[in-house]
């Protein structure tokens, strides 16, 4: 950061200047610090406006590496460890095992972004086409997510910005207007909780493609080198980051988790409504520390949680 000087007339404005490249472009932040100031007070608001530019660097960070280092050759054999402890096989699951995920994942997915359909009428309605008497919108996206589960198992796609957007439209299609469409330039997200609280903004709208670029382009240079768990944790919480559409990205993130998942072999996985605290906690300790153990620790969990409602499902139908 650097102090600028500009003349206005017999006065002289400061201002603390940051800039840094990004591809082609040049971004700078710039902050006001006054007119004609003494040495003391321009030294006190260099300090807070650094501050402030430091938060809004933050809000712009550079995803060159989403993770900022590297896993060292121990870390990646203990995750390769954690993976193998995995209580379910992908190669395990029958097409009725597959159905009773998809109701599964349909109703928790959906309950973390606020749906009001509860387990029983998720499994009715996806099973026997029996709607509620439910909000339209709840029972178009819980088909919608159910679709995009075939869809992911039958892709063999791995990651683009057009596949990002053909699961936005599954899902949603027949819910939002938006549907399969990134934000447009202006459209700006900041995510807040039942306090009133900003807990989250996505990156500005400029930014959206270049960023999920730089994401595809970090996943296709480490999908040889990572276990499966550090590809999916990577992309799905830094897509909740960048956050590229109006609405529906939790959905689409933790479709897109399953994706890589099940590209690389594992099980899908399901986080569950009852976790949704300590998921958007381990999203936050990603977006703030780079921290990657407490998601990774989730998903463990979730498949413990997701071996014994499949196997309630089963016992139920015996």
């Amino acid at each position: 950061m650097h102090l600028e000087k500009r003349k206005a007339g017999k006065s002289i404005k400061y201002y603390l200047a940051h800039s840094y490249r990004e591809g082609p472009k040049v971004y700078k932040f710039r902050k006001y610090l006054g007119q004609d100031l003494a040495k003391e007070k321009l030294e006190e608001r260099r300090q807070i406006a650094e501050k402030l530019i430091l938060v809004e660097i933050h809000q712009y960070n550079i995803l060159k590496d989403p993770l900022h280092f590297e896993l060292s050759s121990k870390e990646i054999e203990e995750i390769k460890d954690l993976e193998k402890e995995i209580p379910l096989k992908i190669t395990h699951l029958s097409e009725s095992d597959w159905k009773t995920f998809s109701k599964i994942f349909a109703y928790n997915t959906n309950a973390i972004e606020g749906s009001k359909l509860n387990k029983e009428e998720v499994k009715e309605l996806l099973e026997k086409d029996q709607w509620p008497d439910k909000s339209k919108e709840d029972i178009a996206e819980a088909y919608g997510v159910d679709e995009a589960i075939r869809f992911i198992r039958a892709t063999k796609e791995y990651i683009s910005v057009g596949l990002i957007t053909k699961i936005h439209k599954v899902v949603f299609k027949n819910s939002k207007s938006f549907a399969g469409k990134l934000r447009k330039r202006g459209e700006e997200v900041v995510v807040m909780d039942n306090k009133g609280n900003v807990v989250h903004e996505g990156a500005p709208s400029s930014r959206i493609n270049h960023l999920l670029k730089e994401l595809i382009e970090w996943y296709n240079n480490n999908r040889k080198k990572y276990p499966a768990l550090v590809l999916g944790a990577v992309v799905h919480n830094q897509f909740e980051n960048i956050h590229p559409f109006g609405d529906g990205n939790g959905r689409v993130g933790r479709i897109l988790l399953n994706n890589i998942l099940i590209k690389h072999g594992l099980p899908p996985i399901n986080i569950d409504f009852k976790s949704k605290v300590e998921y958007y906690q381990s999203i936050r300790a990603y977006e703030f520390d780079k921290n990657l153990r407490p998601t990774i620790e989730l998903y463990l969990k979730e498949y413990k949680i997701l071996q014994k409602e499949l196997g309630d499902y089963k016992k139920k139908k015996m």
